[in-house]
């Protein structure tokens, strides 16, 4: 099955959604973190991808510069004892982290997938002939 070669940031916007980046409909994972073999609905093969600890590492980069004005900003107009920031901020963190690390690594599968990095460089190379 053919797909028409997607917009410049939309398979970013597929990855971001979980989604197959070449066709926005098939599911990019079949567990949380797991990357499919191959995209359902389109037969894209999925699984070059080489995301390792990365998605780990962009997560924590956004969370910091999220969490850490908020932490400074509380504790400079309420200074609340230790006991209630840690009640506040650790489940908040580890709950930010569990959403956001699956968008993450999709849009980096995605963005690996766009360039052709790694093993994905035959299914790019197909695509740019089918635009030419």
């Amino acid at each position: 099955m053919e797909t028409p070669a997607p917009q410049p940031t939309s398979y970013l916007s597929r990855g971001w959604r979980q989604r197959c980046p070449a066709c926005g409909e098939g599911s990019l994972f079949g567990k949380y973190l797991k990357v499919q073999r191959e995209c359902a609905h389109c037969g894209e093969e999925l699984y070059h991808h080489r995301a390792d600890d990365f998605p780990a590492y962009v997560v924590i980069l956004i969370l910091g510069h999220v969490l850490i004005p908020l932490v400074v900003e509380v504790e400079m107009r309420f200074t609340p004892p230790m006991w209630l920031h840690a009640l506040l901020w650790a489940p908040l963190a580890c709950l930010l982290t569990y959403l956001l690390l699956p968008r993450v690594k999709g849009a980096i599968v995605a963005y690996q997938w766009n360039k052709g990095m790694h093993g994905f460089r035959k299914a790019k190379e197909a695509r740019l002939k089918e635009v030419v």
